[in-house]
């Protein structure tokens, strides 16, 4: 008989790195050990282990989705529904600062295709969704970051920034050294 399912399921380009080194180890063990008693199921604490496993390694693999749904009792195919359905999980590595740009209507009328422009510009990203070529720098489009009233809103990681113009680009990148 051939290996175990999460062998077998494990994807080539993780096999050109090595064997999966799994996330939940040590203190992101015990994270996830103090978090389950809060939750009335396993399932239910779904989206904090995946915020574990992003926090450990910057971004969800299809391996940490499968260990992820082993150690919740759920499948692979619903933790990864799960994971393609929220656009806070990093499907694919980022930079060390992933940076969203709201570009919707009312923003969209504020300028928010130049601040988008003088990102990739000062990034050196090249596109959207590509990663500069140091690894610190990944910008994407945001459907809508609930600022409407401080257009052009970024967030850089976890902080949040209004009224972004492309002349103050320079200047926000400057803290991200």
């Amino acid at each position: 008989m051939g290996g175990t399912r999460a062998e077998s399921d494990t994807s080539h380009a993780e096999h050109e790195r090595g064997p999966y080194t799994p996330v939940f180890v040590g203190d992101a063990k015990r994270e996830l050990d103090e978090l389950l008693p809060r939750y009335p199921s396993k399932a239910a604490a779904l989206l904090p282990a995946l915020w574990i496993v992003q926090h450990e390694r910057g971004w969800v693999s299809d391996d940490a989705m499968a260990e992820v749904a082993q150690l919740l009792d759920l499948t692979p195919a619903y933790v990864k529904g799960v994971v393609t359905f929220y656009t806070m999980y990093h499907q694919h590595p980022v930079g060390k600062y992933f940076i969203q740009v709201c570009t919707t209507s009312p923003c969209g009328a504020c300028g928010a295709e130049k601040v988008v422009d003088a990102l990739l510009k000062h990034t050196r990203c090249g596109e959207l969704g590509a990663t500069s070529a140091d690894g610190k720098y990944t910008v994407i489009e945001a459907e809508c970051l609930g600022a409407c009233g401080f257009a052009t809103p970024v967030m850089v990681n976890e902080e949040f920034i209004e009224s972004v113009t492309p002349d103050r680009v320079p200047q926000i990148l400057s803290q991200y050294q």
